[in-house]
């Protein structure tokens, strides 16, 4: 009676933790794929962007969208299932691929931003700049080889194995995935983007010494108020997506560390987190995307059409910083 009633309780609490898990990952994964294709749209519609960088940008948003696809699945890892050998090793090792391409793409994105804006005269000669397929390439299959490396051998499956990521993934390949290139990548990402506002700040002063020393006497220009606001946005733009976006991507990344050394973690908590972690890092492109006023440009355009708008589109200065020093903190 007592096994009997163990198990009951067991079932009761995975079809709680299954349900917990689309409750909350499925809204959030509708969200991703609808804003990933909005942002997608407007890049392929709008012949401005056709360029390296929005290249660049359309791969790390097509990763976006398969990881936002993958995001249900990613909580249910945490779930014994009675899946086969084959379905089980599919239902692991895809989802993790579609997250290390995405933040594989994001990093290339950051690098490619901080190459272009830190060292403007070496870009053109710069090997992410000459030779894009061949970066693409790269930034795809060399997570698609880490990811396939359970399914080569280095796994721990046996014949009598339930389907557990314990069994698919062993914890010398989740350390190393986890703090060999998650947790370093992020940090990257943020040195590279605060590299990037210091240069943005940097210009930003020049540009005010001009402006002051042509209207001497008077107040502060409108241009240098628009300036100074735009690097301000993307100053809480970075702030925003470290705070709200990082930092619980990293805490569900230490909690499942914790969970694979068997410390006692309440189900609904780990799945909880993991749930946030992984949407949250997820929403990075989005935010880089809507904030930028060139990959909207063609929505704004078609909305103001529609509606019989008269607005002009905004203007960048020509004596002012690189347009993506202020329409991305990237």
């Amino acid at each position: 009676v007592s096994s009997l009633s163990e198990r009951m309780g067991n079932v009761s609490r995975a079809t709680g933790a299954e349900k917990l898990v689309f409750w909350l990952s499925a809204p959030l994964s509708v969200f991703i794929i609808l804003a990933n294709l909005f942002i997608i749209l407007g890049i392929f519609f709008n012949r401005k962007l056709h360029g390296t960088a929005s290249w660049f940008f359309l791969s790390l948003l097509f990763a976006d969208l398969l990881a936002g696809a993958a995001l249900p699945f990613i909580p249910r890892l945490q779930l014994d299932n009675k899946w086969d050998y084959h379905r089980c090793f599919f239902i692991h090792v895809a989802p993790n691929y579609f997250f290390l391409s995405f933040l594989t793409n994001l990093l290339v994105v950051h690098y490619e931003k901080y190459r272009c804006i830190k060292y403007p005269l070496q870009y053109p000669r710069c090997w992410v700049h000459r030779w894009v397929p061949v970066c693409l390439l790269l930034t795809w299959a060399l997570p698609l080889l880490f990811a396939c490396l359970p399914v080569l051998g280095w796994n721990h499956w046996a014949s009598n194995s339930n389907c557990s990521y314990r069994y698919v993934f062993p914890t010398a390949y989740l350390y190393l995935e986890i703090y060999g290139f998650l947790v370093p990548a992020i940090l990257a990402m943020a040195f590279m983007a605060t590299q990037v506002l210091r240069v943005a700040r940097h210009q930003l002063r020049e540009i005010k010494k001009v402006l002051r020393a042509g209207h001497q006497g008077q107040g502060r220009s409108e241009l240098e108020q628009q300036l100074e606001l735009r690097h301000a946005k993307c100053v809480a733009t970075l702030s925003l997506i470290i705070l709200v976006c990082w930092v619980p991507y990293i805490a569900g990344l230490h909690l499942s560390v914790l969970a694979l050394e068997r410390y006692s973690i309440d189900q609904a908590t780990l799945v909880i987190l993991t749930c946030v972690g992984s949407g949250s890092a997820a929403l990075v492109p989005i935010i880089l995307g809507l904030s930028s006023q060139q990959y909207t440009q063609f929505w704004r355009e078609a909305a103001a059409k529609r509606c019989g708008c008269c607005g002009a589109a905004p203007r960048h200065s020509t004596s002012g910083p690189h347009p993506s020093l202020i329409t991305s903190p990237c």
